[in-house]
């Protein structure tokens, strides 16, 4: 069984197109990607529905996300700002957390020498981090993003054109009036 270019070039590397989908590239750049032409790829996404779904499904996560922050940004938020110190660790402590580490780290470098074991023994800090302050901060909304954000979901009611529709007639008392005469009413004179 002869396999298509899209077997060959799009199928495997569905894991690549999800995240490129998911960090916001569109189309093209992930056609390109591909080293396929936008054509192409655009003809690929009618005729397989498990790759349109595929884009589909992994450019909604995104959109979502930047939605949550972008109305997190019109509404305004709180975060804590924590400040650390480092301090020494009471010696039960150290050695505590030193077995332990050493432990996980014999389990996954099973074929490390005493040499390098002692090493790594040395090098473990016998100092942690302490939280010594946290302070909570508050960001105002964001007038810009609240206004975006209205102008897309609102557009009817924040728009800023305003369709206004005159209808009726407007009166013109001069239009049967001459030049002539209408200079004469304005006081002017007729150059001539």
């Amino acid at each position: 069984m002869a396999y298509s270019q899209y077997d060959r070039k799009v199928k495997p590397k569905f894991g690549l197109i999800e995240s490129w989908a998911r960090n916001g590239l569109t189309d093209e750049q992930i056609a390109k990607n591909l080293g396929i032409s936008k054509t192409t790829f655009y003809k690929y996404l009618r005729e397989h529905n498990e790759l349109s779904e595929l884009l589909k499904r992994n450019k909604e996560v995104v959109d979502v996300q930047v939605e949550n922050a972008l109305l997190k940004r019109a509404l305004g938020y709180s975060y804590n700002e924590d400040k650390y110190m480092s301090v020494a660790m009471e010696q039960g402590e150290y050695f505590e957390k030193l077995d332990e580490f050493m432990n996980k780290y014999k389990y996954e470098h099973p074929d490390a020498t005493d040499s390098e074991l002692m090493m790594v023994r040395e090098q473990f800090p016998k100092t942690k981090m302490v939280l010594i302050q946290r302070k909570t901060k508050d960001v105002a909304p964001d007038t810009t993003a609240q206004i975006f954000w209205l102008k897309n979901r609102k557009p009817n009611d924040w728009r800023d054109k305003q369709n206004v529709e005159i209808s009726g007639e407007i009166n013109n008392p001069f239009k049967e009036l001459t030049t002539e005469q209408l200079l004469k009413l304005a006081g002017g004179k007729e150059d001539g």
